[in-house]
């Protein structure tokens, strides 16, 4: 999706909330010292997730106005394709003295050797307990002749395994599910025209059977209506939660569920400073 992005207006597509059912958002905190993992929306694909050890996680990193140019801090950063709505790095702050991070630390399922070349980059590496793998998959219903390569990215952290389709634009095959395996937490684009809309998304949901949350990504929102909103998606599902009002979803890693979690998170856009006070 190479277009520059530019919106203005305020977030507000997340009101009201639907009936939960079998919801595990009920005992989601965890209690006193108990192992946690808290995941972070900025909006469209961009992603943080934090484990239990404080490492974060950054996927798909972005710089669209709308959602506020929020830098984030992470140590390691997938990149599904290396269109600029996902794969800005410059939006990642290691916290180190000079804010970059090692190309080492980045991950890119898809790479450009050159000009409108793309071709996947297979990765399957362990760092300590983390491991981190992709998938490779289309950005379109055409094999990519229209919108090119896609990778899919899964982190097994704290036994946990989360998936992040990407730019996703078709249903799985038997054996890219197979691939990805058994999944905790799932991010899906629900949007349609770039990605699969509400309809695949469901089909695509049903196919991987998150077992905890879903976490839908890449919709249109008010002020940013490049892509339809989460209406088609959410059609007919009963396990709803919308959280308007914070960004984050926080859960012990022990978490049970008897069905997952559709959780509309919002996003936050950075606090203002106080005016500065004149001087006497």
């Amino acid at each position: 999706m190479k277009r520059f992005l530019v919106a203005v207006g305020a977030f507000a597509v997340l009101l009201g909330s639907l009936t939960t059912h079998h919801s595990p958002l009920a005992a989601q905190e965890p209690k006193g010292k108990e192992k946690a993992i808290t995941i972070r929306w900025y909006g469209q694909s961009f992603f943080q997730v934090e484990d239990s050890a404080g490492h974060k996680f950054a996927f798909d990193p972005h710089g669209i106005p709308v959602f506020g140019r929020v830098p984030v801090k992470a140590d390691f950063v997938m990149v599904s394709h290396p269109h600029d709505d996902h794969s800005l790095i410059e939006m990642i702050d290691t916290g180190k003295k000079d804010g970059r991070i090692a190309e080492s630390d980045v991950y890119r399922g898809v790479i450009e050797n050159k000009a409108g070349k793309q071709e996947w980059k297979t990765i399957d590496e362990k760092r300590g307990q983390i491991r981190i793998r992709n998938v490779a998959t289309y950005h379109d219903t055409q094999n990519g002749l229209q919108r090119g390569k896609n990778s899919v990215f899964v982190i097994d952290v704290d036994g946990l395994v989360i998936c992040h389709l990407g730019d996703l634009g078709h249903e799985l095959s038997a054996e890219q599910i197979k691939a990805i395996g058994k999944v905790d937490v799932l991010m899906i684009p629900i949007g349609g025209i770039y990605t699969i809309n509400g309809e695949q998304a469901q089909a695509v949901m049903n196919q991987i059977k998150p077992r905890l949350f879903v976490l839908p990504m890449h919709y249109g929102v008010p002020g940013y209506d490049d892509l339809a909103g989460p209406e088609e998606f959410l059609d007919g599902l009963k396990n709803v939660k919308k959280t308007p009002n914070t960004n984050e979803l926080t859960f012990p890693i022990s978490l049970k569920a008897d069905a997952p979690t559709v959780v509309m998170l919002g996003w936050k856009k950075p606090e203002l400073l106080p005016p500065k006070e004149p001087k006497k």
